[in-house]
């Protein structure tokens, strides 16, 4: 077996990780043990491009059990756990392509690795693998059925795709599902993004003030959480209709180029580039702290940043934080180079949460392969039926009983002649 990772004597302690995440996702082993008997994905080879995480390694192991003949690379340099990757390997004979910390090029030749395994479906985490086809490895193409997208940033690039009418095959943007975007982006996001800032800087949140850039449900659920820990919260939009509900949520709103003179911390999470620049920077107080939580490195300019520095001060205290001298006087602090800060320093996503996007995942790979030769090449929102059943399987897992309706509430909600 074909593989490139940091150590392989570290696969008990990964072991170990990927064992205590699967205790908080009951839906993903449910998948996991129905897989085991149907074996839907048996015969097909699938290339993953993922954070390698404990999390991430329960998935990959559901899809395993299905039958599928898996390929696990990284899809960001900083957020691999390289013992949960010597794990994988060791224990669950899972060939994995990451190590943490991998350079650019390193980084973009296991991506290689992973579709030289001539995959016939592809997951994404930000759209990398299914660009590397379009650009690089076009005659793949002919022989995938279909691929999965588990990110904002990658669905942004599935669509722009299918707008210019290269988009090879079926997506499914899986991050569209109510089952993930409701609860990974908000609760997920807002939990690790937080916890991330903390760990790398130290500081105390209460009483800061704290400038969440973008509201879309990364957003709001970062705000949120750093509203509960006491900080004055600031959101800043570029969507109308979206500052309207930061502002209806009780949030105050405003310009970047205003929030810059008054923050302390500063957090990105919105899928496009430049939101934090040189001009904004200028304004920032002396000792500010600088974050991204989307999934590229380029929301913040640190090129432009670079070049108003007098210099850069790499591992303040620690590896994960840059210090930009912009003068004598003023500094600004960069957390993980600029990118995905919750994975960059700190775990990811609580498995509680990634319970749901993985098992929405799982289903949503099995219903791509029913729906083969089926679906045009568009991307498509994973069917209803698959939340409803994540939902239900979820709530089970918690103890938790609703209501159903009765045969009067079906009928009433069905037809159009009882009014007033």
């Amino acid at each position: 077996m074909k593989y490139d990772i940091t150590d392989i004597k570290k696969a008990a302690d990964g072991v170990k990780r990927i064992e205590w995440a699967s205790k908080d996702m009951p839906v993903l082993a449910q998948i996991k043990e129905k897989f085991a008997k149907t074996a839907p994905l048996k015969g097909l080879k699938m290339s993953a491009c993922l954070h390698v995480t404990a999390e991430t390694a329960n998935l990959v192991r559901t899809l395993k059990a299905g039958g599928a003949d898996l390929v696990l690379c990284a899809s960001n340099p900083l957020s691999t756990q390289d013992d949960v990757a010597a794990g994988l390997v060791k224990e669950y004979g899972i060939p994995v392509f990451a190590r943490h910390g991998v350079d650019n090029t390193g980084y973009y030749r296991h991506i290689q690795s992973a579709l030289n395994h001539n995959p016939h479906i592809t997951m994404d985490d930000g759209a990398d693998l299914v660009t590397a086809i379009i650009t690089k490895y076009p005659a793949l193409a002919k022989q995938v059925i279909g691929s999965m997208e588990e990110t904002t940033t990658g669905v942004i690039r599935l669509r722009a795709m299918e707008k210019d009418g290269i988009l090879p095959f079926p997506v499914i943007a899986v991050n569209d599902a109510d089952t993930k975007h409701l609860f990974d982006n908000r609760y997920g996001s807002g939990q690790s993004t937080l916890d991330g800032i903390i760990r790398a800087t130290g500081k105390l949140v209460a009483g800061s003030v704290f400038v969440v850039a973008g509201y879309g449900w990364c957003g709001r659920g970062l705000a949120s959480r750093v509203r509960g820990h006491g900080a004055k919260t600031i959101v800043t939009e570029v969507d109308p209709i979206k500052a309207l509900e930061a502002a209806m949520d009780g949030f105050e709103v405003m310009p970047m180029q205003a929030a810059a003179k008054i923050g302390d911390f500063f957090c990105t999470v919105t899928g496009d580039m430049h939101v934090i620049r040189p001009e904004h920077v200028k304004l920032m107080k002396d000792g500010a702290i600088i974050a991204n939580s989307g999934h590229f490195d380029i929301e913040i300019d640190l090129v432009g940043i670079r070049k108003i520095s007098k210099k850069v001060i790499k591992n303040m205290r620690g590896a994960s934080m840059e210090q930009y001298v912009i003068s004598d006087t003023k500094s600004v602090y960069v957390l993980a180079e600029g990118r995905l800060v919750n994975l960059g320093c700190a775990e990811g996503h609580p498995p509680a949460v990634m319970d749901m996007s993985f098992a929405t995942q799982a289903l949503a790979s099995e219903w791509c392969v029913k729906m083969k030769g089926k679906l045009p090449n568009r991307v498509h929102t994973p069917p209803q039926a698959i939340d409803q059943n994540v939902a239900s399987l979820k709530l089970k897992a918690m103890k938790i009983n609703i209501d159903s309706l009765t045969p009067a509430q079906k009928k009433y909600l069905s037809s159009w002649d009882m009014g007033t």
